[in-house]
């Protein structure tokens, strides 16, 4: 599982000189996001995403990220199906934000948009959106866009923050996920984390009253809730690939195991 920008291919900064005659169709294809099993969330979506899917942690340190799993292999995400619909209720912000990207490109840190020119609806024939208006001031559209990722951001900037906590609290452990397939063919999903229910537990009053009053805490046990949609992934991963198998649901309840540190 990987945290980096993943179905963007060619991100490149927007601005009115490039971008003057620039349009953009999104629709409501999501084939970009088929070969992807996992995309990060921002701590807001974790009641949403985590009542349909899996809620884990990704990367280590200062790099811990939620992420929302999609599917039981490197490059296949059970909710998008052949057509390219999104087949499940909840669109992660990650996904709904493409096209469009902030990146650091300046020495001061400053946030840039930009804009995948892989995409296949940015264009230059009048399709979709404009960005700009013919006067090079940025069009209704490209103000919405920019509102939309802006809080994105803020909303990513919060739930670093409960990443660190849970970090330097020691609460996330190795994790996996395993089921058989009734041809007996095994599944393993693997490069997760975890919180950890019994150091949760064990944690100090302080702590604990700051998790709770930052709304912190119950984002874990939304997270711990979500666990249990393990099951349902593993069906649908399995109907993606092998129509005419459907996996025991007994098989597939139990197979959410801790790895040794």
């Amino acid at each position: 599982m990987t945290t980096q920008l993943l179905f963007y291919r060619s991100p490149v900064p927007v601005s009115s000189e490039t971008h003057r005659d620039t349009c953009v169709k999104t629709g409501d294809s999501y084939a970009f996001a088929a070969g992807v099993n996992s995309v990060p969330l921002v701590a807001s979506e974790f009641a949403e995403a985590g009542a349909e899917y899996p809620v884990v942690f990704a990367g280590e340190g200062d790099a811990t990220v939620p992420t929302v799993i999609l599917g039981a292999s490197g490059a296949q995400n059970a909710y998008v199906d052949a057509s390219g619909a999104w087949t499940g209720r909840y669109i992660p912000l990650f996904v709904r934000r493409y096209p469009f990207v902030f990146s650091h490109q300046t020495e001061q840190g400053q946030l840039v948009l930009h804009l995948d020119a892989a995409h296949s609806g940015v264009n230059t024939e009048g399709r979709g959106e404009r960005l700009f208006d013919s006067e090079g001031g940025q069009t209704q559209y490209l103000r919405g866009i920019l509102r939309f990722l802006e809080d994105y951001q803020m909303q990513f900037n919060r739930t670093q923050v409960y990443c660190r906590r849970l970090v330097e609290l020691d609460l996330l452990r190795p994790m996996e996920a395993q089921f058989t397939l009734p041809s007996g063919e095994q599944r393993r999903l693997t490069g997760f984390r975890c919180v950890d229910r019994e150091r949760l537990k064990a944690i100090g009053p302080e702590e604990l009253e700051t998790m709770f009053r930052t709304d912190e805490l119950e984002c874990t046990y939304l997270h711990l809730a979500s666990m249990r949609h393990f099951t349902q992934l593993a069906e649908r991963a399995v109907s993606a690939t092998h129509p005419e198998e459907t996996p025991d649901a007994a098989d597939i309840g139990d197979t959410v195991e801790p790895v040794e540190d």
